[in-house]
């Protein structure tokens, strides 16, 4: 393979575009018409994308795994078969649909995105990388993917999968995230830049082999089309890339939640639409800040929803977001009457496991017991 190797994120030294291009999206899309995965969003050979599926997935993939979005995947598709039908649907139920599929501000522009699209676009998914940008929640993968893959556009795809081909495909010594840039312009010398060079099964072979040959530890490179290509292969270090900055340890945060309880109904809080797990149901409680100890009595009392009797369990329900751990403490209270609590809404214990908790609550319901 020619030199490929980065040293500074400018160019490629010494390296043939024009064989690159035309050798590695060769082999790559005869593997692919062998290998390619079947997924519920993916058209079968020969057929036409369908973009409302390409989108749909596109969002539920942003840093969700491939087996936890297909149960999800369906499901919509189910619910909603159509962008119109998405948009249509409330707010709150979609966000109850995506309970357990985190990052909830997708959830929430997801919902904005169908609604624009329906309202102000007839219905119709831009084609361009710039016009899909432009839609609520869409960012540059997403526009490429969206564009490549359900339009047949030329565009440069790069997610964590191809992210960590491309880098061993051309040793890129760049550390992340500064060698994003180089990891796309080296990205670009490879992707077909002609619709008859099928960029968008590209894309998904990519993403594909990503997945299932060039994994980040023990990749099988003896299964890989491109492995006459991989100068990482070529050096036997391919586990090095992509360069990755030390893990940084992650801080832990520590919480009182509240379980008031009437009747056999709980009492929940509806959280604003913006934040952390925004517009979703949950129980109230302290604010989530990092501290060596829990929330004393005298601080979390004045947090409750109800001021009155409260018994505070020592179990701790641990869950653990993007940026930090959250550790919490149940405090269990009844109350002869309905309290009317701003944000709050009641809901009887027999459908609490209907509402569409997020995960890090879900954990908090075996404290009570």
């Amino acid at each position: 393979m020619h030199d490929a190797t980065y040293n500074k994120p400018a160019a490629l030294k010494g390296y043939s575009v024009k064989n690159a291009t035309t050798d590695i999206s060769n082999d790559l899309l005869d593997w692919y018409d062998r290998e390619r995965r079947s997924l519920p969003w993916r058209a079968e050979p020969g057929q036409r994308a369908d973009p409302y599926r390409v989108w749909l997935s596109e969002i539920m993939l942003q840093q969700t795994t491939v087996a936890t979005v297909k149960a999800y995947f369906v499901k919509f598709l189910k619910l909603w078969p159509t962008v119109e039908a998405l948009a249509q649907a409330p707010q709150e139920q979609v966000l109850k649909e995506w309970a357990g599929l985190g990052y909830y501000a997708r959830a929430r522009n997801l919902h904005k995105c169908a609604r624009v699209v329906t309202g102000e676009l007839g219905g119709q998914f831009p084609q361009s990388e710039d016009g899909l940008r432009a839609l609520p929640g869409i960012g540059d993968y997403t526009a490429a993917a969206i564009a490549a893959i359900a339009f047949g556009v030329p565009a440069v795809v790069v997610d964590g999968n191809i992210e960590r081909v491309v880098s061993r495909l051309f040793r890129i010594n760049d550390m992340l995230p500064q060698a994003k840039k180089p990891i796309k312009a080296a990205a670009a010398t490879i992707t077909p830049t002609e619709r008859s060079g099928r960029p968008g099964d590209f894309a998904q072979a990519m993403m594909d082999l990503g997945a299932g040959v060039c994994t980040p530890r023990k990749p099988k490179c003896s299964q890989c089309p491109l492995a006459a290509h991989c100068k990482a292969a070529t050096f036997g270090d391919m586990e090095r890339y992509p360069v990755r900055k030390p893990k940084t340890v992650k801080p832990t945060r520590r919480a009182i939640s509240f379980w008031l309880t009437h009747n056999s109904h709980i009492l929940l809080e509806r959280r604003a639409d913006k934040g952390l797990l925004g517009g979703m149901p949950g129980l109230f409680s302290t604010p989530w800040v990092e501290r060596t100890e829990f929330p004393g009595a005298g601080e979390w009392a004045d947090a409750a929803p109800h001021q009155g009797e409260w018994r505070l369990g020592e179990t701790i329900a641990k869950h653990t977001f993007t940026h930090f751990h959250l550790e919490t403490r149940l405090a269990v209270a009844a109350v002869p009457a309905r309290l009317n609590v701003e944000n709050g809404f009641w809901v009887p214990l027999a459908d609490l496991a209907d509402v569409g908790l997020p995960t890090v609550f879900k954990k908090m319901l075996p404290l009570a017991r």
